[in-house]
């Protein structure tokens, strides 16, 4: 189930969310110029980190490995990626968009158990 085109697009959606909500967060912690450094810098390192660390031919992902990650790292990568958002959406007072995406990150996770069995298992 975790390969399934419309888990993966549920998938890039709460990706996309969650670089925004690290954006929004970013430019909320200052003022002048160093907020777009912030709006901008955080979600581009977190885009660098989701992108190079990856696990060798996961089914949800297209691309090679840039830098061979095992599983379990993988996945907290990913666990901490959406939960920091959830927490940076939770930080700047938008409560119910932080439950609400913190549920649908859950349930992300629960329909894609095949995935999770895979990254636990590959080392």
């Amino acid at each position: 189930m975790g390969s399934n085109p419309i888990n993966l697009a549920i998938r890039f959606l709460l990706e996309m969310i969650a670089l925004f909500s690290t954006g929004i967060w970013g430019w909320n912690q200052n003022e002048g110029w160093p907020r777009l450094l912030f709006a901008l810098g955080i979600p581009l390192i977190f885009a660098t980190i989701w992108g190079t660390f990856t696990v060798p031919n996961d089914p949800s992902r297209s691309s090679k490995a840039l830098i061979v990650t095992p599983g379990v790292v993988r996945l907290a990568i990913e666990l901490l990626f959406f939960s920091l958002a959830s927490v940076a959406l939770y930080d700047i007072g938008w409560y119910k968009a932080s439950l609400g995406f913190g549920t649908l990150v859950i349930i992300h996770y629960v329909v894609s158990y095949d995935r999770i069995i895979w990254l636990l298992s590959n080392k």
